[in-house]
């Protein structure tokens, strides 16, 4: 289930002097920056009250909807009393039942506010007891780095609502305490869970014990973070599906299978009328760009004809129609279609779920090639001005990632660019295609590096002409579709030159042929698809087993 990520975000330090932390701001800033990461809407505040805290909750607790994934982190001063456990706000406290948050009732709360949540809930705040007045104990003997951040721990009895998902996560054991970092550092807790939150591919219970092994050894074994969990689904901070590892040496097979059209050209469910990007689904169902059909088509593997999942209302720019899309991408967390008009000069957001008309989310843009990270930001390339943009949900104008001094040739320019590829680490690569060459722009980068072609325009080895698709897999191969040279080129990772993968007989409309290719992708198992644009068809080449 593709669930939105919600998050709030406390870190209370500004306790009275005697009870004074050091690092709760900073854990509390640097997790917030790590889950906007990961893909959370993250909500944050510092130092609050009793009264503040409350309304925080509340508020939080109203944006709530089914489905939602949940994850509540405090950083701060905590407690058990009377068989119960409270987190401190920032204010002197005479009755824990009154004055503090009790963990119970947040966790009631959050049941209340939707059905099917998926709930997590992070503690960095070791407590005390009420009849013990210790809120800071002595340094461990010997290792005066570790000093102790708060107090006793959570007691371990907690009241979890029934039929509700909850992972709790405490920074140490009940009856152990937690311990600050270095100065201008985060907690241990924090520093380790931060050095492991977004890796990918670990669920929640095999992070911890990363976590859990990094304490351990950080702390001399004083520290050991505890997890209680009821999760009834797996959970990943950082989930991906990575492309099948591809061997240097791995091969395609030369034939093509035909997966849609390969009728001829026109508006028919079983044919394109120019068909140029796509996005290719995990179950292998294509959504395809009809640029002159207006229109976007949906295939399901083994299908003989398509359907129209957007557009198809002729040509125009009413909310039900398109004008020449030259790119789709899917943003399954809200489960839309996100569209390249390029003929209105605008993307549009369109639901995959039945929907007859689309609303406009970018204005008056060149656009051309749409993408979407990880982390749910949307990519588009704007041809007319050479840059690629980034785009948070709702946003008109979005930051520029690659490009922007002019169009020109240098590394620091663009020059008609069209399709792109973002990877997991945020990197932008984009068919530089009036420059004949394929670039990589690391994020926050201000130029970029050729990483195929650039070379002049031709068709050896070295170069390229009018690239259009490209695709990265995991080893950093760049695959790119070589438009007028009617082939798919492969260029490993720090290679000077490509290998052509597939399209070695020439323009043609045969299986070993392709004319014109335009968009590319591979599939979890490394076959590779092709847009064949002036054939009307999308190929699939089957890897060869080794």
């Amino acid at each position: 289930m593709n669930r939105r990520r919600l998050a709030l975000i406390f870190g209370n330090e500004d306790y009275s002097d005697a009870a004074k932390l050091k690092s709760c701001v900073k854990d509390a800033d640097d997790m917030a920056a790590t889950l906007t990461s990961l893909g959370f809407q993250c909500t944050k505040y510092h130092n609050l009250n009793k009264r503040s805290t409350d309304i925080a909750i509340r508020d939080f607790c109203a944006t709530i909807e089914d489905d939602d994934c949940i994850l509540i982190y405090f950083s701060g001063h905590g407690m058990e009393a009377y068989g119960k456990n409270y987190l401190l706000p920032i204010e002197p406290l005479e009755d824990p039942e009154f004055d503090c948050i009790s963990l119970d009732t947040l966790l009631k709360d959050l049941k209340r506010s939707g059905n099917n949540l998926l709930n997590i809930i992070i503690l960095d705040a070791c407590r005390f007891d009420e009849n013990n007045d210790t809120w800071k104990i002595k340094a461990i003997n010997k290792q005066p780095h570790l000093k102790a951040a708060f107090g006793n721990a959570l007691t371990p009895h907690i009241n979890i609502p029934k039929d509700s998902q909850f992972a709790l996560i405490f920074s140490s054991d009940p009856g152990t305490v937690s311990y600050s970092g270095e100065e201008g550092g985060n907690s241990f807790f924090t520093s380790a869970l931060l050095n492991h939150l977004a890796t990918p591919q670990l669920e929640v219970d095999n992070m911890m014990k990363q976590v859990r092994k990094e304490m351990l050894q950080n702390s001399q074994g004083q520290q050991r973070p505890w997890i209680h969990s009821c999760l009834t689904e797996d959970f990943y901070f950082n989930q991906v599906v990575p492309v099948s590892d591809i061997s240097f040496n791995a091969r395609w097979a030369q034939c093509g299978v035909t997966v849609a059209g390969g009728n001829g050209p026109g508006n028919e469910p079983n044919k394109f009328n120019q068909p140029w990007g796509f996005y290719l689904d995990n179950d292998q169902t294509l959504y395809i760009a009809d640029l002159r059909g207006f229109r976007i088509m949906e295939w399901k593997p083994g299908a003989t004809s398509g359907r129209v999942v957007a557009g198809g209302n002729g040509e125009g720019n009413r909310d039900d129609q398109l004008n020449l899309p030259v790119d789709v991408t899917i943003d399954k967390d809200n489960d839309n279609f996100i569209i390249s008009d390029y003929g209105n000069q605008r993307v549009m957001r369109w639901p995959r779920q039945n929907g007859t008309n689309g609303e406009v989310i970018i204005p008056n843009i060149n656009c051309w090639g749409v993408a979407m990270d990880d982390q749910g930001f949307l990519y588009v390339s704007d041809v007319g001005n050479g840059v690629v943009k980034r785009f948070q949900v709702g946003e008109a104008n979005g930051t520029i990632v690659a490009g922007g001094m002019g169009v020109g040739d240098r590394l620091n320019q663009l020059n008609t660019p069209a399709h792109i590829f973002i990877d997991h680490d945020q990197s932008v690569y984009v068919s530089d295609s009036g420059n004949d060459r394929v670039m990589k722009w690391v994020k926050g980068a201000t130029e970029g590096v050729v990483v195929a072609g650039g070379r002049g325009r031709g068709s050896n080895l070295r170069q390229l002409s009018n690239p259009r698709g490209v695709f990265v897999d995991s080893s950093g191969t760049v695959y790119v579709s070589d438009h007028w040279n009617h082939r798919v080129v492969a260029w490993p990772k720090g290679m000077t030159k490509g290998i052509i993968i597939v399209g070695q007989s020439g323009q043609g409309g045969a299986t070993n042929q392709l004319s014109f290719p335009f968009d590319l992708s591979l599939d979890q198992s490394g076959n590779l698809y092709v847009v064949d644009e002036w054939n009307s068809r999308v190929q699939r080449f089957d890897i060869e087993k080794s």
